[in-house]
């Protein structure tokens, strides 16, 4: 279902930024480098991805996270010109929340621990939720299917574009 609303992608990028930091590139549709908070979107194109995502029976509370005195804020932005010519280094995978949380929500870092014998593991924006990319369907799957039972999860391709995704 399409909805026209009279209004163009920027503008309503700008009432999305709004709602949350996060929210600006679902309105945008496609796979983007985001920079200042949320609201400077490049495109960028990703090589195909399947993502094992894994979900803490634990809710974390974004405002206690960004509260947290122990929060480091000194972490150097990273621009995309850096990005594209791959001088992200380890600092690009970095989430500076993420042993802020982990130490207070320790599901969550049982959680990415678990994850983390498969390879790279990363918790997603503020938490819970936490995720690991593989090149295939089947080699994520294959991991999914050695889930503890105490564990909830699920699989998912990457998109480049969202399916609405237009050039308006």
């Amino acid at each position: 279902v399409r909805v026209e609303t009279g209004l163009s992608r920027e503008q309503l990028q700008a009432l999305a930024l709004e709602l949350g930091a996060d929210v600006p590139v679902f309105v945008f549709g496609r796979n983007a480098f985001a920079e200042g908070v949320g609201d400077r979107l490049q495109a960028l194109q990703l090589p195909p991805a399947w993502y094992l995502v894994l979900a803490p029976e634990t809710a974390v509370s974004t405002a206690e996270i960004f509260a947290a005195p122990e929060l480091t804020r000194n972490t150097n932005a990273i621009t995309i010109a850096a990005f594209s010519i791959g001088q992200g280094g380890n600092a690009f995978g970095r989430n500076d929340l993420e042993s802020v949380v982990c130490r207070r929500y320790p599901e969550v870092a049982r959680h990415l621990e678990w994850l983390r014998h498969y390879g790279d593991a990363r918790m997603t924006g503020s938490g819970a939720c936490v995720f690991s990319a593989f090149e295939t369907e089947a080699q994520a799957r294959r991991v999914f299917a050695e889930l503890p039972a105490d564990m909830r999860g699920f699989v998912a391709r990457g998109l480049d574009r969202h399916p609405l995704w237009s050039e308006g």
